[in-house]
């Protein structure tokens, strides 16, 4: 698989991250529409996106940054069939690789589903294991999410 890197999604980028995210992230995460994901796609400050795709150009792997009180915030997921193959990692390598710190929020339990119904697996050790530290006392405590801050730098 390859990376591939946007300033700009294009229409085809769009529902196929939407897929991905729907597909990947717990439940309340999800998105009814397309419009609602591009709502939240246009206030990100300064994105940039990251795919990893195969070779029929199919996105098996998003990586996205932007800019956040004055941080640089990310976001990840990789399709779910292909947890464990080294992708997730691919793609964080090759972001901090351009980037000298990173910031996100991270689900810490495993009280959450997926839209497959499948339990939403917190990627915390994950995370851990490529060097971000755990900032446990900065949450994001929402009705829809409950996160703990990761950091990363370089």
């Amino acid at each position: 698989m390859n990376i591939h890197s946007f300033i700009e999604l294009t229409s085809t980028h769009k529902p196929q991250l939407l897929e991905l995210w729907n597909n990947g992230y717990p439940v309340e995460l999800g998105y009814k529409s397309l419009s609602d994901f591009e709502n939240y796609l246009n206030n990100l400050e300064s994105p940039s996106h990251h795919f990893l795709a195969d070779n029929e150009g199919d996105i098996k792997g998003w990586y996205f940054d932007f800019n956040r009180d004055s941080e640089k915030w990310f976001g990840i997921i990789v399709e779910s069939s292909l947890h464990g193959k080294g992708l997730g990692r691919s793609l964080l390598n090759y972001a901090k690789s351009k980037e000298t710190e990173l910031n996100g929020w991270v689900i810490d339990h495993q009280n959450s589903q997926r839209m497959d119904g499948q339990l939403y697996q917190s990627p915390l050790e994950f995370y851990k294991k490529q060097g971000f530290e755990v900032h446990s006392d900065i949450r994001l405590e929402l009705p829809e999410i409950s996160a703990v801050k990761i950091h990363w730098r370089k």
